[in-house]
Order: structure tokens, then sequence, then C-alpha cells
């Protein structure tokens, strides 16, 4: 089931989201419903808090290549354990933040740990846009937005377009 994404400025966004203790079967149908709901928008990763749930929750499908199979991968509790020295800059969006994109530094390889949908504790190295994805979902959970990396005047012009466009769209 798809769900609504929620759009910045909102309170849930800047939340810091529990850990999840047990992995349920609410929890794996929100997955799915997370899942369905990125591949929908289109995105490449969607956080818990986005759609209004405080849960550690992230997925991902980072896979471009039209004819390469997909590769969702759901996280519970995600952590980085290890970061590169070496940096990486991406043009980053966000589906709380509609059309709007910025440029930002993240380390360029990550070492990530969390609990896949069986319960089962996982960890892989991520390079490139995956590990800039993996960082940015895992911000998410702990109320950290890509602009929170931008100087205080563009995040303010952000912040602004998108109290206009959910103006617009109340009146809509």
């Amino acid at each position: 089931m798809k769900r609504a994404i929620l759009i910045h400025p909102d309170p849930r966004l800047k939340k810091v989201c529990a850990p999840v203790a047990d992995i349920s079967d609410e929890l794996r149908a929100l997955a799915d419903d997370m899942l369905e709901t990125m591949y929908d928008a289109p995105g490449i990763g969607l956080a818990a808090p986005q759609i209004g749930v405080l849960d550690r929750l992230i997925v991902l499908d980072c896979v471009k290549e039209e004819s390469a199979p997909a590769r969702p991968l759901v996280m519970f509790n995600p952590r980085v354990v290890a970061a590169s020295d070496e940096t990486n800059i991406y043009e980053e969006g966000c589906l709380s933040i509609p059309e709007q994109y910025a440029e930002v530094t993240r380390p360029k390889v990550v070492d990530v740990e969390w609990i896949d949908r069986d319960g089962k504790l996982q960890s892989e190295t991520f390079d490139g846009l995956w590990a800039t994805c993996v960082q940015h979902e895992i911000d998410h959970l702990d109320g950290k937005l890509f602009i929170d990396y931008l100087k205080p005047l563009k995040r303010q012009m952000i912040t602004r377009k998108m109290q206009k466009l959910k103006r617009e769209r109340a009146r809509a």
C-alpha cells in the first residue's frame, strides 16, 4: 500500500527514531509499503519518518540500469560502523523536499550493519551512490535532512519553497 510522504517542514522529520525491538509481521508489511511508496515516487531511498513512522527503518534500491535486476534492501536499526576518510560529493535530493537538489559531501565508502526482515544481523560495505544513499536515509532516522548540511541562507530558501508548496497543495 502506498503511503503519503511528509513534506518538510514537518516536526516528525526532525525527530530521532526509536530502535526496532522485534521484527514483526506488521513491520515487514510497513517495509513492503515503504518500498512500494519509494518506487512509485520514484526514489532510491525512503526512511520511516518520511511517512510519519518514528521507527529506525529504511529501504533503498540504488540500481539505475534498466536491464539490471532491482536490489531492494530493507534495513532495521541500520548504523554506520566505519567510514572512509575519502569523500564524495553528490547532488542529493529528497522525497520530503521535492524538486530541490544540492551538493552534499559525505564519506565515499561506509560499512553498515543492520537487521534484515528475518531478524538476522547483516553487514555490507557500500561505495559511491549506495554509500551516499544509505547515509542520507540513516540521517533521517536521527532527525537530520540533507539541507542541514547546507549554508543557512540556502537552507532557509529551500524551506520557504517547501512551505509555499505545502500551502499550494492544501488549497488544491
